[in-house]
């Protein structure tokens, strides 16, 4: 039996795609820029080695020591999703001082080579970094000093003291570089900007639609109450002139008032119920069809009755948290897929991995699989989710009916595996 709202599952080889984002891209971008900047370092390593002699020791320590730490961190943060800002800043930061305290390590000027000293090959990392970790004013802001200050330091011994026209043309050519660097960054940020902007509307007007329908659904509910029994009471009340007639238009009126009740108390149809072992049976064939195998158990839960309504919440959200699993959970990894009984007769279905994991705190607005199809799911039909996960530890999406938590628990809390916050 095909269920409301039922979520299809992805055909078997196809890969989701994940919608862009600024989260995704801010990722992208400093992973390339942390990649790049350790590139353009090793590229360095010759000149930093053969200008080693004329520097002196406590600048050399201090200064190469800082990029080079700071760029590693900066790698790091890019990876973990951490930090990335604050990393990148401090790369720029010291790069900046570095390139201002030039003449005052420079031990012998007359040694120095009038050729680029070392730091203006990593010119356009600082740059770039910049872009990344400030905001674009500051951002522009630094791309005109640095190559403004490398100038001066070009016209003084220290620097090689080159002339006029060759401090200009290093300067510019930094200038250019870097500039198209930062208006990529700021264009590719502006582009995702929107996107979420958009995305964030559309689910606005997808919870609104959702809630619409739920109103519709309960006035069709109520005018078919009022049809059916209240119309027909008072026809029936006006009608009546003998005392056996009275007491029949009062009886019908008895019911009427307690159908009213009943349908402000309660949603359509929860006087139905479904044992417990057809939604197991439901939720087995669901992971039967899909691309990558979950192992199904089911544990006291064979006297157990639901309400469809709390019986289709639960399917549909497990369905959900299937998908969710086969496309971000990774190939290969352990899934499973559990019932069992809980006190007073509620029910408890999870569906779990041991795949990549996430944190819960940051999903993005735009996952409708989470936020609408498991959480509010839930929450419409009397229950409640829990998300328990972290990167690299798998991730277990608990499902529980009816809700026993006291009023003041939030309908839903992202939860880290350990139960610390995240």
């Amino acid at each position: 039996m095909a269920a409301s709202g039922q979520v299809a599952a992805p055909p078997r080889g196809r890969q989701v795609r994940n919608p862009l984002s600024l989260r995704r891209v801010e990722t992208a971008v400093s992973r390339s820029a942390a990649g790049f900047g350790i590139a353009f370092l090793a590229q360095t390593a010759p000149a930093i080695l053969s200008q080693l002699h004329n520097t002196h020791l406590a600048w050399n320590i201090v200064f190469i020591g800082g990029l080079l730490a700071s760029m590693l961190v900066m790698l790091v943060a890019s990876i973990v999703r951490r930090r990335v800002r604050v990393a990148s800043t401090t790369f720029a930061m010291i790069y900046l001082v570095a390139l201002v305290s030039w003449p005052f390590a420079v031990l012998d000027p007359g040694a120095t080579t009038t050729g680029s000293f070392w730091l203006y090959g990593i010119m356009t990392v600082a740059t770039s970094m910049a872009a990344i970790g400030l905001e674009v004013r500051w951002a522009a802001v630094y791309l005109i000093i640095v190559p403004l200050v490398y100038a001066v330091v070009r016209l003084t011994p220290w620097g090689g003291d080159v002339g006029p026209s060759r401090a200009a043309l290093d300067s510019v050519f930094a200038l250019i570089l870097g500039g198209v660097i930062t208006i990529i960054f700021t264009m590719l940020r502006q582009a995702a900007a929107q996107v979420d902007r958009a995305q964030r509307t559309a689910l606005e007007r997808y919870s609104h639609a959702v809630r619409q329908h739920a109103i519709e659904a309960e006035r069709v509910q109520v005018d078919a109450i009022v049809h059916d029994s209240v119309l027909t009471t008072l026809l029936s009340a006006a009608r009546a002139e003998t005392p056996e007639a009275k007491e029949v238009a009062a009886t019908m009126a008895g019911n009427a008032i307690g159908h009213l009740r009943e349908a402000v108390a309660v949603a359509p149809d929860t006087d139905a119920m479904v044992p417990a072992g057809v939604l197991a049976g439901r939720i087995s064939e669901a992971a039967a069809t899909m691309s990558q195998p979950f192992e199904v158990r089911s544990d006291d839960i064979g006297r157990i009755s639901l309400p469809i309504p709390a019986a289709e919440a639960l399917y549909s959200a497990a369905v959900q948290g299937m998908v969710n699993s086969l496309q971000h959970a990774g190939a290969g990894v352990e899934r499973w897929v559990a019932l069992s009984g809980e006190k007073e007769g509620g029910i408890r279905v999870e569906v779990g991995d041991r795949g990549r994991g996430f944190d819960p705190a940051i999903v993005p607005t735009e996952r409708l699989g989470v936020r609408v199809s498991i959480v509010e799911r839930m929450s419409s039909a009397g229950g409640h989710a829990e998300i328990h996960s972290a990167p690299g530890a798998g991730t277990t999406v608990a499902l529980h009916w009816p809700d026993e938590r006291s009023p003041e628990v939030p309908a839903f809390e992202p939860v880290a595996i350990g139960g610390e916050q995240p």
